[in-house]
């Protein structure tokens, strides 16, 4: 509908930017361009009262009445913007006391003066009518939540991670931006990942189906056999975010639809629990974390077979081999081994328990709860089988492991060389020459 001239409407803008501090309405919703009068007669608190009538005079929007509603705050050129019981509003962070995005809520009830909002924490809030200013509108879609957060209404921080909220609370732990695909990990295993999923996802496009890991390693092959050009998936995130599970899940993908069911396909799923024994570790945050980073090249020959597979990786964390933080464990395949080894194996090698090494016990922590380091170990010798690992090759590497344990037991102390500072071995300790006949 037209608006008055620009003086008036100037003078409107005004008086409802002080209104908006202050007012209390009891009014329906509407997000039109509109008239704007006052009455001088007070309202609840002092204020002055917005009248219905005045407001939607001659516009049909009057049929929209509704009892218990109130000005939340003025949009575009000036825009009143109102809200009623059961809507959904942002609240800002200056309300809620937390960081500086703000959080979703719905409105509960509203009382002269004040209005209670619930937020997605279940927390209340009572807003007072001078602070309402702190409430603004929800996108309906944004209360709704949305499987490609390009089409949010509110595209910006809060409304993000108020869609992945939502949709984690539903159990859909996928969630596009585009062609990027968001995964929340669920810590939990979730019915995702079946060989009839596999299929389902095998040659749709991004966007036909759910959100899911399989859709972005199809786009991958299907673009790579079409273009007959290279294709990279980056796959990034905190530590415990699910990047290592991530990663299995498109090789696995990859494997299962490549066509020909060889050895190949198997070396390369099989290389992971040999990159994960000797790379992540637990920590205070993760009890699976990769320590290091890897960057994987899978060959394909024209006819979208697997024919090999290359493994590059880098900033091994180093430094956890001799010492740990707090509540975190060395690599996983120490404590692997020492609960997976036979007596005989063991005894050969000068092993006992993880208790007894100090590579092992910085940390104060030499179990994991959830982690079976005995079926692991079997897990890994079996991996080593696949990828052709010899006999001999798997006891060298057992000695050279149980000799690093062995060499953390040696103790040193503080001598003189030629006038400088210098160290000398407590040749007395047993670890020592156990070191010597292992490296040998």
């Amino acid at each position: 509908m037209e608006t008055e001239d620009r003086g008036s409407q100037g003078a409107h803008k005004k008086h409802w930017a002080q209104l908006q501090a202050q007012a209390y309405l009891t009014y329906p919703l509407y997000l039109g361009q509109l008239h704007l009068e006052t009455s001088e007669r007070p309202g609840p608190l002092g204020c002055r009262r917005i009248l219905p009538q005045q407001i939607f005079k001659d516009h049909p929007a009057q049929q929209l009445f509704r009892p218990e509603a109130f000005l939340v705050s003025l949009g575009p050129s000036g825009t009143p913007l109102f809200a009623h019981q059961g809507d959904h509003v942002w609240l800002d962070s200056s309300s809620a006391n937390k960081t500086s995005v703000a959080i979703g809520g719905i409105i509960k009830e509203t009382k002269p003066g004040k209005v209670l909002v619930e937020d997605d924490e279940g927390k209340e809030h009572w807003i007072q009518a001078e602070d309402l200013s702190a409430l603004r509108p929800m996108h309906p879609n944004s209360a709704q939540g949305v499987d490609d957060m390009i089409r949010l209404g509110d595209l910006n921080e809060a409304g993000m991670v108020r869609n992945l909220l939502i949709r984690y609370q539903q159990h859909k732990i996928y969630t596009y931006i585009g062609s990027i695909l968001v995964a929340m990990n669920p810590f939990q295993v979730l019915p995702l990942y079946t060989l009839e999923q596999v299929h389902l996802y095998y040659g749709r496009l991004v966007g036909e189906l759910p959100p899911h890991v399989f859709a972005i390693a199809n786009t991958c092959y299907f673009n790579m056999k079409r273009n007959k050009r290279d294709q990279c998936c980056v796959i990034s995130g905190e530590s415990g975010a699910g990047k290592t599970e991530t990663t299995k899940l498109i090789l696995q993908f990859l494997a299962t639809v490549s066509g020909q069911h060889s050895s190949i396909e198997q070396q390369v799923l099989e290389a992971n629990p040999i990159l994960e024994a000797f790379g992540n570790a637990k920590t205070i945050h993760n009890d699976n974390s990769s320590r290091f980073g890897k960057y994987i090249d899978i060959y394909f020959n024209p006819s979208g077979v697997i024919e090999g597979a290359r493994i590059e990786h880098f900033l091994l964390e180093k430094s956890r081999v001799c010492r740990q933080a707090p509540d975190e464990r060395n690599y996983h395949i120490f404590y692997c081994m020492l609960m997976g080894m036979s007596a005989e194996e063991k005894q050969l090698l000068c092993l006992g328990t993880a208790s007894e090494y100090r590579y092992l016990t910085t940390g104060n922590c030499t179990s994991c709860e959830g982690l079976d380091d005995a079926r692991d170990y079997a897990h890994v010798r079996s991996a080593m089988k696949i990828l052709l690992f010899s006999d001999s090759e798997n006891w060298d590497l057992s000695k050279l492991l149980a000799a690093i344990l062995h060499l953390g037991n040696v103790e040193f102390m503080a001598a003189v060389f030629e006038n400088l500072d210098s160290s000398d071995v407590v040749m007395e300790m047993p670890a020592f020459p156990t070191v010597r006949k292992l490296l040998q």
